[in-house]
């Protein structure tokens, strides 16, 4: 193992203004090179890192003059820097819908985390970083779920990066996603308004679920075909909670298809017959506007989810 450096005293940074915007746990994960993500977490939960004195959540968004403490941590000595698997970036050079100057768009393959940690060597961003170096300020403006593909939007200096997430706080972002549902949907579209909260299982795991005292969280749901056991429909997030459009199918009785987390097991083992092995949820359409240009973009439906919908056709 290398040799690790002493831990030195408590640090005190003031937040520049092209890093207004940041979240606070992106900001210490470039600040605190070779530790795990996981313990960037931790000591979010405890309070060891203070801004302005006060606690703040990891999802908190720096403004320009903040102060932030960092505790004293025993870093690794730094390594040489490794480069991700030429097939990852072969994936990624393939994946890019659009790009303009201070932006990209890709469409983001299943199973591939936005980020690295908790066991993962490599997460996107991270391959992103090292496949263009040139690019210092590259960032995700938002995320998708591992387990889900399709549109992820990605800044690419700070400017950019403050104007689309004070767009998606402000609700000015439009997406829309694909989902395989089970069930037979009778109605039509319909608005799911359920407030949702976020806690940690027994097991460790982050789980979220409807809940009086949770925050406002809407889905629209629009059927789009139905199958015999199954009903495809576009699902449009009117919130940006985590695993909304996951929770608010399961609260309107009508799980996703393949969801391991809050799906039924049972269901999802006998999707194995048509071949679906993942979660069939899909980011189709993204819509945004940044110094008055319209960006709109949209990424189409994976090969192998494709083939899922033309097997239940034939069970018809």
């Amino acid at each position: 193992m290398p040799q690790q450096d002493p831990p030195a005293g408590a640090r005190l940074l003031m937040v520049e203004p092209d890093l207004a915007g940041q979240r606070i746990d992106n900001f210490l994960a470039r600040v605190l090179k070779g530790v795990p993500r996981g313990h960037i977490y931790r000591i979010l939960r405890r309070g060891e890192v203070r801004v302005n004195r006060g606690r703040i959540r990891p999802g908190y968004r720096m403004q320009a003059g903040d102060l932030v403490r960092i505790p004293p941590l025993r870093t690794p000595a730094p390594l040489p820097p490794a480069l991700p698997p030429q097939a990852l970036f072969e994936r990624l050079q393939a994946a890019l819908l659009m790009e303009q100057d201070d932006l990209l768009v890709l469409d983001k393959p299943a199973g591939l985390a936005v980020h690295g940690g908790s066991g993962l060597s490599w997460g996107l961003i991270e391959a992103l970083r090292a496949l263009r170096p040139q690019a210092r300020h590259l960032e995700l403006v938002h995320r998708l779920d591992r387990e889900t593909s399709g549109c992820l939007l990605v800044a690419k200096n700070r400017a950019a990066l403050k104007q689309l997430a004070a767009a998606f706080r402000g609700g000015a972002v439009r997406k829309r996603y694909l989902a395989l549902t089970s069930g037979r949907w009778q109605e039509g579209a319909r608005t799911v308004v359920a407030p949702l909260s976020r806690f940690v299982s027994r097991g460790g795991e982050r789980v979220v679920q409807v809940s009086r005292g949770g925050r406002e969280s809407a889905t629209r749901f629009e059927p789009l075909e139905r199958y015999r056991d199954f009903t495809l429909v576009a699902a449009v997030p009117l919130t940006g909670r985590t695993h909304q459009i996951r929770v608010h199918a399961v609260h309107a009785g009508h799980a996703l298809a393949g969801d391991s987390r809050y799906g039924d097991p049972t269901l999802n083992r006998s999707l194995a017959g048509v071949g679906l092995k993942r979660l069939f949820l899909h980011a189709q359409q993204l819509e945004v506007e940044l110094d008055g240009r319209e960006i709109a973009v949209e990424a189409p439906l994976p090969p192998e989810l494709r083939a899922v919908l033309e097997r239940l056709e034939r069970q018809e």
